[in-house]
């Protein structure tokens, strides 16, 4: 029989600045050492995303609009809850990436540079669908 897993909500925000999108390198579970967008647990969606911006990487964005919703199973990395994560697009409104928080590193790439990257689920995806498509990335 399988047990009914709690679900957490949680948000990230994909913030655009010219032809590249941030990324956070991920310092702990879930996804941990990976490259994702910054984000976390959810107080309301449209709040909490512009929280974790901030506390994440210190840059502050405008125009947050819901791009999707990713269901994350946590028994992959033996997590005891799944989340419910609503990926958020952004404009970018100012500051330079600073990681804190959840965030070893912080900084903004390239659908090339990403493209060899260890990305978290949808990220790359995300990336093309508001930068463009991929012209010389191969992923």
């Amino acid at each position: 029989m399988n047990k009914v897993r709690k679900i957490i909500p949680a948000v990230s925000v994909a913030v655009v600045r010219g032809k590249t999108v941030l990324l956070v390198k991920r310092a702990r579970p879930p996804s941990q050492g990976l490259y994702a967008y910054p984000g976390g647990k959810v107080e309301t969606l449209a709040q909490a995303a512009a929280r974790e911006l901030k506390e994440e990487t210190g840059l502050q964005a405008k125009d947050y609009r819901p791009l999707r919703d990713i269901h994350i199973d946590g028994r992959a990395e033996h997590h005891a809850v799944d989340y419910l994560l609503t990926v958020f697009g952004a404009a970018y409104v100012g500051g330079e990436p600073a990681a804190s928080d959840d965030a070893e590193t912080a900084a903004f790439y390239t659908l090339a540079e990403m493209a060899a990257m260890p990305l978290a689920g949808d990220v790359f995806e995300v990336a093309e669908e508001l930068l463009g498509p991929a012209q010389a990335a191969e992923r």
